[in-house]
Order: C-alpha cells, then structure tokens, then sequence
C-alpha cells in the first residue's frame, strides 16, 4: 500500500438532513393520525390506526432494527436455514434510504411478484450513515447488499449474510483452508464447515446417527463406502470415531491450481477457494499503485462502487480521462466469508464489499424453524430461540430467563393493577 493521504474526502451525514427526515415522518404522523375534534368513523379510526403502523414500523426498521430470514446454508451450523433474526441498524450506524419511494415491507420487488418493481427512483439520495455504536470487527456477522446486481440500486440489492473476515487495512491470505490475517491465524467460528472425504470399510452410515449429530450436507459417492460430507470440526472428530471409518480427510484444494471463477479472475494469480491472496482490503483515503497488474484488484471499485470513468489505451490507464498510476479509495471494503466454507458464495467469488453496501449486524435469533421436521411439534427448534450471535459462536438459549421475565411482568401488572383498584373501593 502506498503513503496515506491524510485529507482524504469522506461522506459524512449531515445532521440537519437527519433532523429534517425525522420531523418529516412525524409530521405526515400528525397529519394523518392526529385525533380531530369531530368524532371519526371505525372505517377512519382502522385507516388512521393502520397508517401509523406502517409509519412506526419503517421507521425502526430503517434506523433501529430490522427482521431477516436465513434463506440458504452458507452459515451453517452457526446459523440455519430458517432462522429468524434480528438485525441492528444502529451497531455500524443506520444508513439513510438511497431510494425513499417504495412499498412499505418489500424490498426490491412487490408482493406475490417476481419482476414487478416495489421502488421508484424518481427520488435518489447520496449515501449516508448516521453514527452508530461502533464500527465492523473482525468476525461480526453482518448483513449486506450483494454486491453484484448493478441492475437495481444499492439499498434495493439481494440482502445477503456473512462473516466480514477482514476488514479495511488488513493483509488476508488463506492457506488450506485456514484465514490468516496481518500473518496470523483468524480465531475460527466454533461451528464453521468445510468438506470432508470420507472412506469407510464399505458399510453405509446410519441416516439416523447422521441425523442425530445434524449432519444435513452431503451423500455417498461411490459403492466402496465413499462419502463427501459437510462437516464441522467436532463432528469430524466423532466421525473419525466410528467402527467403520477407514480414513477422514477435508477436502482442500491444491495450492497454486488457478480456479477460473474466483476474484479478480486473473489467471496471473493462481488462487482457489481454500488458497487466497495475500490480498489488502481497500480503506478510505489510502492509495494503492496502479498498473495492468494491479487492476484486476480494484477494477471494479474504481468503475462501478466509486463511480469513475476507467479507460485503458496502449498499456496506459487512465481515470476520468488523466492518466494516472495510482488510485485513493473513497470508501471503506471489507472481506465477507459464509462459515460453510465449501458451500458458500462469498467475497472469494465476487471480491469486496463497500460500505455504503452495509446493512447492519446480526445481533440474536429470535425464531427458527425447520421446515424438515415431520412433526409439527418438532418444528421450532426451541434450542435456538433468543440465541445472541456472537464474534465467533451462537450463545445457548436465553427463552426461559425471557419467559420468567415476560411472566413477572405481566403478573406484577396485574397486581399493581388489582391494588389500584381495591385503594378506590
């Protein structure tokens, strides 16, 4: 990395655009919801009372916290399919909506619909973030913008979860299938997985053993006992423990075999999804050299994230028509990694996530469900419910601390209230 530059520009959110947006919400509130001396209809009170739910709701979950859902298994084990969590806007600072006008709870397309648009980009606003808790760790498990689809607007973009590995300013490598960052090894998330080989003396496993230890990935791949199985450490090691095993191996790829699809896709850089870099996350205000060789690195951010004109003529690269052979990042990247290594489209596919592409950080499940449990008594996994997601490990369930707590509530209420009650008789 080159010499820093100390007065690099950085975005940041006017506070008065932040006091005007909320006297704004407020105001089509009082507007709309504020009672009137003549007596209104039930047809009003229903419309008045659903108009203000709709206001309240957007607005926590556009500056304060906000519900997702786990789609795919790319975080296996430590989060499922069928989580339910809740994420916060305000640990990293909630990010002001870049496109306002759209239908209240959808994202990027309406309800029922698969094409049909549920934002209108007559309103644009730059991006901003308004200060937060803190800023992303290593580790945090964060929630982003998928980078990728240049089709639709930052904030509109496929929501996607991962676990920010790196963050601005760090050197990341991976060696067999090991992060190492600044040169030193990455704690590892307790429930990471990668793919194993595993050869038995033939005989099958037992799917209720493997259904036992939640081992949902993977099948038998030949008649001589040969399976590949997603595996966490633990269960490999219990695996290894079984009569039949013969021999139990994670499947990494060779140092030094070019794999075509990975990031930059630069065949100059023969890098594979379990042997990476060493690659610098780009930071704000720092500048890097640039020439053909560099290029296929920050080709994009330069283009695409940071909005530059990017021209190449006779081996000589030029930014915004000057010529130029180096390049000042104008946003923070960070470096995302689903912890179901060999089962994940991460930033070793697609490359770095820009700031203004983060949503917030995952903070607890509140709900998960299994969709395959046969019995709809087995179908929450109550274990999981009200689980803090931690740096590197989902905590154990926190339902009955809440349930004793919700029950001393509500009964204190109802004495407080049956006291009141008897002092004016």
């Amino acid at each position: 990395m080159a010499k820093k530059e100390e007065n690099a520009p950085k975005k940041k959110m006017n506070f008065f655009v932040f006091i005007f947006l909320c006297i704004a919400t407020f105001g089509l509130f009082y507007l709309f919801y504020k009672r009137s001396d003549k007596k209104r209809s039930p047809m009003r009170e229903w419309a008045d009372a659903i108009l203000f739910a709709v206001i309240a709701a957007t607005f926590i979950r556009t500056f304060f916290i906000e519900a997702f859902t786990i789609p795919t298994s790319s975080m296996e084990k430590s989060l499922l399919i069928g989580d339910f969590l809740f994420v916060s806007k305000v640990s990293y600072g909630p990010r002001i909506p870049m496109t306002p006008v759209s239908f209240p709870f959808a994202h990027h397309t309406m309800p029922f619909t698969e094409t049909v648009k549920s934002y209108s980009e007559i309103i644009k606003i730059p991006y901003y973030r308004l200060p937060g808790f803190g800023k992303i760790k290593n580790n945090d498990v964060v929630v982003f913008n998928y980078p990728m689809e240049d089709f639709r607007p930052v904030d509109k973009q496929e929501n996607y979860i991962k676990r920010c590995v790196a963050i601005p300013g760090d050197k990341l490598e991976i060696k067999q299938g090991i992060v190492y960052i600044n040169e030193k090894m990455s704690d590892m998330p307790e429930k990471m997985q990668w793919k194993y080989h595993v050869q038995t003396d033939g005989s099958d496993f037992n799917p209720r053993a493997l259904m036992e230890m939640d081992i949902t990935e993977g099948a038998k791949i030949s008649n001589n006992g040969d399976y590949e199985l997603s595996l966490t450490k633990e269960n490999a090691e219990k695996i290894k423990s079984f009569g039949n095993v013969i021999h139990i191996e994670p499947m990494f790829e060779k140092p030094g075999v070019f794999a075509e699809y990975i990031f930059p896709f630069d065949s100059q850089r023969k890098w594979n999804v379990d042997n990476y870099g060493p690659i610098t996350i780009p930071k704000a205000g720092e500048s890097v050299k640039i020439d053909l060789s560099s290029l296929p690195l920050y080709k994009r951010i330069i283009e695409v994230y940071e909005k530059n004109k990017l021209e190449v003529k006779d081996g000589k690269i030029y930014i915004n028509d000057q010529l130029a052979n180096s390049y000042t990042f104008k946003m923070n990247y960070y470096f995302m990694m689903g912890d179901n290594r060999h089962n994940s489209a991460d930033s070793r596919f697609w490359g770095f996530v820009p700031d203004d592409h983060i949503v917030g950080k995952a903070v607890f499940v509140w709900l998960s469900l299994d969709n395959n449990a046969t019995s709809i008594f087995n179908k929450v996994r109550w274990k999981r419910v009200f689980v803090t997601i931690g740096n590197n490990k989902v905590s154990s369930s926190y339902l009955l601390p809440v349930l004793i707590l919700g029950g001393g509530i509500y009964f204190y209420v109802n004495y407080r209230r049956k006291k009141s009650g008897t002092a004016k008789k």
